[in-house]
């Protein structure tokens, strides 16, 4: 049986609202058919004001068609539509009473994405308050996004509000509260957000009440339980919590729905003519009360996947009207038995996943294919693998604390059990000994080769989880220093990017990349960041996304665009996600390329910064490298991929991001692929020296000063490299960039010359490693900083603390 509220339907030229509603719409479809007469007489004797007015409203309707960009459900609107006498679909329906609109019914296709950028919500509702007289209106699957404009209360005669289905954001406005008349308010399928109102308790003829699959936390208010009038009040999808409120004074309640959120733990109270009760996926871990059995008007119950304990009480299964009864995923113990009544109209049993004992009820094995029983799971005589042994759920049920009540342990029961529980504690005496043994000789082998307590302590305090922390080869000083500076990694509402975008307007578009659009958002507290928006492909829930979110969390180093949050939207049929939000610090100081190869720039490096610039770079892919379990290779690396921020550190903006849509299945190839431990590790030794090749011909436009987007530009300027090396000074000033002539030391540039062209080989494994880079630039710098007597670094660390370094072997 169905419940909730439903359109479609007709009655007159009406719709029916509700099927617990009694029947104001077809009355009032009645009393529109019984007045055609009069409209007719009024419109003869006031020609000129009923062509006025209905002029009006075909303007008003005509607007609404526009604003939402032309529907394919509305293609038959044009001026010379009688709307107030057209036939109602389940998709359009327009019902006036004396010429004026008291009904709207728009219904689009399910599954229609939100309106275009230009589309604005405010606007809409502008429009739309332009009919008062409104009692009905229905805007279901249309992409209206933002957040509900206040100026619906001028919308005061309505009665049924539905908005379902679209992409409607933020808190439930409180000007609702001024719509006084309101009965049916339906807002599902939306992406509200923030707690539910103390101040619905104002609207005092409210019947329906529905929210599912929305965004909304906190706890139900005690508010509730003041809307006598409600009769079906659908909660689920949500993100509620605590206990529900006492709602056992609403006589005329018949439907609650609460399910998947995090409500419990006690069983709500209710009134006893309640007919569906819906807590699935929540965190009940009471009983069931005894009241529960008087409830003879209850058709559904679904308590499953919850924690609810003690006896179930088989008298559910003979309540007179109850049709469907899931008490699945609980740990209910008690003894069924052949001969327990059951009511006749019984369709869905599902007992599976308790601890249940005894013989399955006869009226439970009826072969009617009106019927579905499932019982695996638990402890019953039915002389099948789907049940456990009778002891397992004894002694399950002793270990939650569940004591069967009135029924003592047979003596044979209780003797297994005293053995049992020997025998467990003499087992656990046995095995913390061998534990002690084992922990012990780990101890010695740790002490004589691994890093001491300490050091792993203060790396633990980086985030990282336990399991990574076990896989990781080490974990560099750079993960401890990393994440300075920066705000703790969080999830984001898409209301906060919105508000940080201006509903991501085109003057916030920053790039267009193959995974996604790049936009820049101003956060409420003055901060600015860079926010990626993905879509991704279907049937992906949020937890398949989470070991991949994990990861990116802890992708924080000084020389990386950290990630401070996400953000993920749902389609909203199924709930997968359909977009995900990455939020990353905001850099602000351009591209290296437009620090080193613009040409006609005010601004430009010198030698030193070049350096310290390529050491940032180096040190971003060795952590990258290095830094972390799996490590992030393949990544494509571009000079314009290269950020400076306002003390000139360079930052690795794009790397090879496993939640990325295409490279999801490479990143799987690495952590799971079959093969010998030889192929996996020549596969990421090739990956690893693609980075390096990338990181050369960075090096190289930073050397030379130009830009260099074609594979022959690079060749030409390695070979040129090549020849200026062992020449004299003056050919190698003559090979880089002119702003750079006055401030380089030759061994220092010679150097740099070296490993750029060592990056560059067309041998893979001839290139250096990441570590080798970054061990020559160092030098590099050492070498400057000496010729030009500085006290610092180019990396901003006093020369006396810099180790020497020796040279690599020239190439010559």
């Amino acid at each position: 049986m169905q419940y909730g509220a439903q359109f479609g339907g007709k009655c007159g030229k009406s719709v029916i609202v509700s099927t617990w509603e009694a029947d104001p719409i077809c009355a009032m479809a009645t009393t529109f058919g019984h007045s055609a007469f009069l409209v007719l007489v009024v419109l003869s004797i006031f020609p000129e004001y009923s062509e006025q007015l209905q002029s009006s409203q075909v303007l008003t309707l005509l607007r609404i068609k526009q604003l939402l960009d032309s529907p394919a459900v509305l293609s038959s609107w044009t001026n010379d539509t009688d709307f107030c006498n057209t036939e109602p679909s389940p998709s359009v329906t327009v019902v006036c009473y004396d010429e004026s609109i008291t009904q709207l019914l728009i219904i689009g296709d399910k599954g229609t994405p939100s309106l275009p950028n230009n589309f604005s919500i405010d606007s809409f509702f502008t429009t739309l308050v332009k009919i008062p007289t409104l009692k009905v209106l229905t805007l279901v699957s249309l992409g209206l996004w933002g957040p509900l404009p206040g100026k619906i209360e001028r919308l005061s005669s309505l009665e049924i509000l539905n908005i379902s289905s679209n992409f409607i954001h933020g808190s439930i406005p409180r000007e609702i509260s001024s719509l006084t008349n309101i009965q049916t308010l339906i807002l599902d399928d939306n992406v509200f957000s923030g707690e539910l109102p103390n101040w619905l308790s104002s609207l005092s003829v409210l019947s329906v009440l529905s929210l599912k699959r929305n965004s909304l936390e906190g706890f139900l208010p005690e508010s509730l339980g003041s809307l006598e009038n409600l009769r079906i009040l659908d909660l689920s999808h949500n993100h509620f919590l605590g206990q529900v409120p006492d709602l056992g004074s609403l006589t005329s309640l018949q439907v609650l729905d609460l399910e998947n959120n995090s409500l419990g733990p006690q069983f709500p109270h209710l009134n006893r003519k309640i007919g569906f009760i819906v807590l699935r996926k929540n965190k009940f871990s009471s009983g069931i009360p005894s009241e529960v059995s008087s409830y003879y008007q209850l058709q559904k119950l679904d308590i499953s996947l919850n924690r609810f304990v003690g006896p179930f009480p088989p008298s559910l299964l003979g309540l007179p009207s109850i049709t469907y009864l899931s008490i699945s995923g609980n740990r209910f113990t008690g003894m069924l038995f052949e001969n327990l009544s059951c009511n006749s109209g019984l369709q869905f049993v599902d007992l599976s996943s308790n601890l249940l004992t005894g013989k399955l009820p006869n009226c439970l094995l009826s072969n009617s294919k009106d019927q579905i029983v499932v019982y695996s799971g638990n402890c019953l005589d039915t002389g099948d693998k789907s049940q456990h042994p009778f002891l397992f759920c004894r002694n399950e049920a002793l270990a939650a604390g569940i004591l069967p009540h009135h029924r003592k342990l047979e003596k044979g029961s209780k003797m297994v059990l005293a053995l049992s529980i020997s025998g467990g504690i003499i087992g656990g005496i046995a095995l913390a000994g061998l534990a002690f043994v084992i922990a012990r000789r780990v101890h010695l082998k740790q002490t004589r080769g691994t890093l001491p307590p300490r050091s792993i302590a203060e790396s633990a305090s980086t985030g990282y989880n336990s399991k990574l922390m076990s896989e990781a080869r080490y974990v560099s000083q750079a993960m401890r220093l990393g994440a300075l500076g920066l705000p703790a990694y969080r999830i984001f509402s898409l209301e906060e990017l919105e508000e940080a975008t201006n509903s991501f307007d085109t003057s916030t578009f920053l790039d267009q990349g193959s995974h996604g659009q790049l936009y820049r958002g101003h956060m409420k507290d003055g901060s600015l960041v860079a926010i990626q928006c993905l879509k991704m492909k279907r049937s992906h829930s949020t937890q398949s996304f989470m070991s991949h979110i994990e990861l990116i969390s802890k992708l924080r180093h000084r020389n990386l665009v950290s990630a401070l949050g996400h953000c993920f939207e749902y389609y909203l049929d199924d709930s997968s996600v359909s977009r995900l939000f990455l939020i990353f610090e905001y850099v602000p100081n351009g591209t290296l390329r437009s620090w080193v190869s613009k040409r006609g720039a005010r601004r430009t490096l010198t030698w030193a910064q070049r350096i310290a610039a390529a050491i940032g770079v180096a040190k971003g892919i060795q952590f990258l490298h290095t830094g972390i379990v799996p490590g992030v290779f393949s990544n494509n690396l571009k000079i314009t991929d290269v950020l400076l921020d306002q003390n000139l550190v360079a930052k690795i903006s794009s790397y090879n991001l496993p939640i990325l849509v295409e490279s999801m299945r490479q990143v799987g190839v690495q952590i799971s692929s079959g093969g010998s431990k030889e192929l996996n590790k020549a596969r990421a030794k090739y990956e690893e020296k693609s980075d390096v090749y990338d990181f050369g011909v960075i090096l190289l436009e930073v050397i030379v000063g130009r830009p260099l987007d074609s594979r022959d530009e690079i060749d030409i300027e390695t070979e040129q490299l090549q020849v200026v090396i062992t020449a004299d000074n003056a050919a190698r000033r003559s090979a880089v960039a002119p702003a750079i002539h006055n401030g380089y030391s030759d061994e220092s540039l010679k150097t740099v010359m070296e490993i750029c062209i060592r990056c560059l080989l067309k041998k893979t494994e001839e290139r250096p490693s990441i570590e080798d880079v970054l061990w020559n630039l160092q030098f590099a710098a050492q070498v400057q900083d000496a010729w030009r007597g500085d006290s610092q670094s180019s990396d901003g660390s006093p020369v006396s603390h810099v180790q020497p370094l020796r040279r690599q072997p020239n190439l010559h």
